[in-house]
């Protein structure tokens, strides 16, 4: 084994403050007491809203992953995809970029990318990136 396979592994990009230490993590991979649960909370975060009753699953992983692979963080720090099944939403294909957290119900914290309904067919990668 090498020097930096046993080294811990180390995050600068987890530290709040810039110009500091890196934050070193003692995390032994074969034991899950010593796992962090992810937490919500970073931001920009890209979200695909999608109806699941059209089976667009494969079409909005798709289109994360492409985004993902352009987009790396510190663009990008987190992604989710939404089924939505509710009469309403039938055929539902949207992109959103939300950089903060939402502050209340009324007021929107996400800028909207792309809309199928409104663009009228699906993204390009390429026109979205």
């Amino acid at each position: 084994m090498s020097d930096t396979q046993n080294q811990a592994e180390i995050c600068t990009d987890c530290d709040p403050q810039v110009g500091s230490e890196p934050v070193i993590r003692q995390e032994d991979p074969l034991d899950k007491s010593t796992f962090d649960v992810p937490t919500g909370g970073r931001y920009p975060m890209l979200v695909i809203e999608y109806c699941d009753r059209c089976r667009w699953l494969h079409r909005a992983t798709w289109m994360l992953t492409e985004l993902s692979l352009t987009f790396t963080p510190p663009l990008i720090r987190s992604t989710m995809l939404v089924p939505v099944a509710a009469p309403e939403p039938a055929g539902r294909f949207r992109i959103w970029l939300i950089t903060k957290p939402q502050e209340s119900k009324e007021q929107g914290d996400g800028t909207l990318v792309w809309d199928r309904k409104i663009e009228d067919g699906f993204p390009d990668p390429k026109v979205v990136n």
